[in-house]
Parts: structure tokens; sequence; C-alpha cells
């Protein structure tokens, strides 16, 4: 691959921070409100089945990894399938792998011949993408990976970041970055950007500040997770100091702790690898269901991925396990979507979500004829009934609150609505 060189007029302009911080508050909300988006990785990696990045160097020789490109003909891509799958699943946002950590780009960059032009397919499945997005009312985002272990100036390579070239010099690959992420801002425009590959070596803190005030200086209007800087704290996902720059954290295969204060979203694979794998393991249901449940109960997003496979087709067993997701929602979608975490931290069998005058439960694989929680005095309730069903008896006594639930109670999830006299917010985290 040609090393392409910026001219000095635009380095300048990319090199120089713009000086605003300011997070978008009114996006972050409404981002926050939309609880379930789906996360993609897809690249020519698919044709191996192999994951995406990692396994250059490793399970794929380098030099057969970065020809894939030459073969990667997705011929049944079809972006409106995609975004109909999307919201056949309950989902509000989007966010897609414009480049990973192996430096392949998944639109016509001008600074990289390494991209989708230069495959067999050569169209423009991003924009394809955001025009779907757009028409379908999708908040459209983009993954920008750091790193790039293919590229003669980032510092290191493959396998996994574990070598060093002796082209590489970080100083001209900053460029670059601010290069492809200003495209993917202002062609794109790009609502969301996913950094990731910032825990290695030659990325620093004041790298991650200057360009997180750079994309605010190119639109003020957009969201940046928290591993455009140095502050993850590992595959928990938090920031660990206010110092450090990030509208979001993004705690990885996990759910995040319970936290209703600073924003998060996990980010957690359908099956078991990232990108695409032949009859790789997928989650149940049951296991979908109840992980989107305790993340948005903990006061969280859930960034639910999936790998298209080498076709360009989502997966159909993937797509039909995005589609009972979506049938539940359908039903249940008010005690999911624009509500606040708590007020019971979540457990093995409860989480619970919460707006203006309402609390919702949520009991997993619960079969008992009552639930007895522990809730406070001074909060008056007006009534309580399944969601969508009928009311409920229950008895508020000194420090608890005991339901009696339906006798035919054996649902994977049961949903309880409580109203009160007043906000829901207003009942402090209570512990199980």
């Amino acid at each position: 691959m040609k090393i392409f060189l910026l001219s000095v007029l635009t380095i300048l302009s990319i090199m120089c921070p713009a000086q605003n911080s300011e997070t978008d508050i009114e996006l972050l909300e409404s981002f926050q409100n939309m609880k379930f988006g789906m996360f993609v990785h897809w690249g020519p990696v698919s044709l191996r089945g192999t994951e995406i990045g990692w396994s250059r160097g490793k399970e794929v020789p380098i030099a057969e990894y970065d020809n894939l490109y030459k073969e990667f003909n997705p011929v049944k891509f079809d972006a409106e399938d995609w975004i109909k799958t999307l919201k056949a699943a309950g989902m509000k946002y989007f966010i897609i792998t414009s480049r990973h950590h192996d430096g392949f780009s998944l639109w016509p960059t001008a600074y990289s011949d390494y991209n989708i032009e230069s495959t067999p397919y050569g169209k423009d499945v991003l924009m394809e993408m955001k025009k779907a997005c757009d028409k379908h009312g999708i908040l459209f985002g983009t993954y920008y990976s750091i790193c790039d272990w293919k590229h003669p100036l980032y510092p290191l390579g493959s396998p996994g970041g574990n070598t060093k070239k002796e082209t590489g010099d970080m100083a001209k690959f900053v460029p670059l970055i601010k290069a492809q992420t200003k495209e993917l801002i202002e062609k794109y425009q790009s609502r969301i950007m996913w950094f990731d590959g910032e825990w290695e070596e030659p990325w620093t803190h004041e790298m991650g500040l200057d360009l997180y005030d750079h994309l605010k200086g190119l639109n003020e209007n957009i969201l940046i997770n928290n591993r455009v800087d140095k502050g993850r704290k590992g595959m928990e996902g938090i920031t660990i100091s206010d110092e450090y720059a990030g509208d979001f954290a993004t705690p990885e295969q996990r759910i995040g702790n319970y936290d209703i204060e600073q924003p998060w979203e996990s980010c957690i694979t359908l099956c078991t690898q990232w990108s695409w794998k032949p009859d790789d393991t997928m989650k149940s249901t049951e296991e979908c269901l109840f992980t989107l449940l305790k993340t948005v109960g903990g006061g969280g997003n859930l960034l639910l991925n999936v790998g298209p496979m080498p076709d360009g087709r989502i997966e159909p067993r993937q797509a039909e396990r995005l589609k009972e997701m979506g049938k539940w929602l359908e039903k249940y979608g008010e005690s999911v979507y624009e509500t606040t975490g708590g007020p019971y931290k979540p457990t093995d069998w409860l989480t619970s979500t919460r707006k203006d005058n309402t609390f919702y439960l949520h009991l997993l694989n619960y079969n008992k004829e009552q639930v007895v929680l522990p809730f406070p005095d001074d909060i008056q309730i007006t009534g309580c009934s399944v969601l969508k069903g009928k009311k409920l008896d229950y008895q508020q006594q000194t420090g608890n609150l005991e339901i009696m639930l339906p006798a035919s109670n054996k649902k994977m999830v049961t949903v309880i609505e409580v109203t009160l006299e007043q906000p829901a917010i207003k009942i402090d985290t209570i512990e199980i």
C-alpha cells in the first residue's frame, strides 16, 4: 500500500485543536433514552471467518490477510435489509466498523487505497448504510480504530500489536486519523464517533484530548466515547478520572456496574466472535433479553454486535434472534425505552426501571406466588399491575412491598408496573 501524504495546509488544519470540548447534552440524553443499538463488525476478514484485526498474523498469515480485500465482493449486501432487521429488533441506533485494527476502510477514503473502493464490489457501503439509517430514523455512528497494525507509519504491528515497525512515526500518523475521522463526520455525518485501540502505547493522553477537541470543533453536536483518550479502565470500561475525554463509558463483553449518574454503554456480541464465524455459538433469546434488561436496569445502553457474512447478509439465524427480541420489546418496550435504571440494583432474578410516576419490575424466570421487596415507607404506591395485564394485589408494610403474582406465573420475564404519587426518581437506590 502506498503511503498517502497530506498537504501542508491539510496538516495544519487538522493539527490545530478547536478547544471545544463540551458534551451535547440533548443528544446524550436522546442516546441514553434509545437504550438498544446494533454494533456491526464487518470487512474482508469475513471471507476467512476469523476475528477482525486480531487474526492478522495469527490464524491468517499477514500477506494473505492483507490481500483478502481483492476477493471481497458482498453482492448480497443490502443496507435497507440491515436497517429493517435493526428496527425489527427494537434497536434505535447503529454503529459500524468504518476501520478496525487491520486498517481496512469500509468507505472510499481519500487517504488510503486500502478501502472498499479497491475491492471487486467497489460500492460505498458506508454511504448506503448512512442513507438507510436516515430513511428509517436511526441514529448513525461509526467505529474507528486509533491503531492500525498494517499502516507503515503506525508504530506497532500484528499479531495483536506485539511487533514494532522500523517505519513507525506516530507524529506523522496522527494527521491521518484526523483526516479520516473528518471525512466520517463531514461526508457521512456520523453522530457518534466510537473509538477503539487507544490502549496501545503510541497513543497518549495529550493526543486523546487533542483529537476530542478537534472533532468537537468540526461538529459540536456529536458524541465521542471514552476510548478516544487513555482513561478507560480495561474491559470494565469506566472512565477513571474527569481529566480524561469522552462522553460515555464503554464496558466490553459484560454488563456495566449500576450507575445512573454517568452515561455508559455495554458492547456485547450476539455470538462469541465480533466478526462472522461459521457455526459460531449464539446466545439464546433468554440470555440476550436478560442482558438487555440488566443493562438498562443498571442505567446503561446495550450495543449488541452482529457479524455479517462474506456475501453481505446478516446471518439468518442471527436476524431471527434479533426479531425475537423485537417481538418482546414491541409489547413491553415502555418498560425499557426512555427510562432510568433502578430503583433496585439488578440481581440474577430482578431488574427494574423507572420513568415519571412509575417504576417497572422485571422478574426473570421467577415462578413464586409473591415477591417481597424492601421499599421506603415515605413513597406512596397508587397501583400495581402486570404490564399489559391485570391488576395485582399488593401490601405496603413497614419497609417492605409485597406483591401477589398471577397463579400461572411461569413467564421468562414478568413485567410489573407500579405507579406512585410522586416521581419514581425520588426513590433512593435499593440493594437487595
